[in-house]
């Protein structure tokens, strides 16, 4: 009789353990490995799915309204560039026009796609309709003149908009300096207030793409004040 137990046990001890390794190989399986480099001198670890988890945190409210506001923004910037090839003849100039044209086109379907992504439309608008490129260029002032929404820093006005528009040779590069420069300064102070809203800013791609805006637009500000300098000469 005890012999008879003791060979019960032992297979009863051995379906338990294969079963068990049998989970883990599935297991295994059905998850990829995730490896954590050590520090220098450190030798990597392997995380288990459970450690490897980061959960997803939603966007603050601050965070959306910073991308559909920056859309709006950088609608305007491209609306005024869209200029420069009939109103000016400044190399100079037209090459920065260029750059800011196709930085802030593709920045646009940057945060479109930012907000598609977090479930968000793209204008906080009347309707939340979302909008393509075409949309975007001109959208900005065309909510100011229906009164949906203030301007937002430092965007031009439609008085000098369309100021803009008339002036042509050396008149338009000057309005144009100084509008971009006006408007590039107000990209740096919606930089500046998303950072300072408790809890905003936290999302990485938003967190880098806010610190690109701000160092990039801080360059061309500086491009364009030499211009300015070189203008007076």
């Amino acid at each position: 009789m005890a012999l008879c137990f003791r060979r019960t046990s032992a297979v009863l001890l051995f379906l338990s353990t294969a079963t068990a390794s049998g989970q883990q190989a599935k297991l295994a399986a059905g998850s990829a490995a995730i490896v954590q480099p050590g520090a220098p001198g450190q030798s990597s670890k392997t995380l288990s799915p459970a450690t490897a988890a980061i959960p997803t945190r939603p966007p603050a409210e601050a965070d959306t309204s910073f991308m559909q506001g920056m859309i709006m923004h950088h609608g305007q910037a491209v609306e005024m560039t869209d200029l420069l090839r009939t109103h000016s003849h400044n190399r100079d100039l037209l090459a920065l026009g260029e750059r800011i044209t196709i930085s802030q086109t593709d920045e646009i379907r940057s945060m479109k796609q930012w907000l598609e992504d977090h479930g968000k439309p793209v204008s906080d608008g009347p309707g939340h309709r979302d909008h393509n490129m075409a949309d975007v260029k001109g959208m900005a002032m065309d909510h100011v003149n229906m009164g949906s929404m203030p301007l937002m820093p430092g965007m031009l006005t439609p008085a000098q908009m369309q100021a803009l528009a008339k002036a042509t040779g050396r008149s338009f590069d000057h309005l144009f300096l100084t509008g971009m420069i006006q408007h590039h300064t107000g990209a740096l102070v919606m930089v500046e207030d998303l950072f300072d809203t408790p809890g905003a800013g936290q999302d990485n791609v938003l967190f880098d793409f806010a610190n690109d805006v701000d160092n990039t637009q801080r360059a061309e500000i500086a491009i364009m004040q030499r211009m300015l300098l070189k203008e007076k000469r």
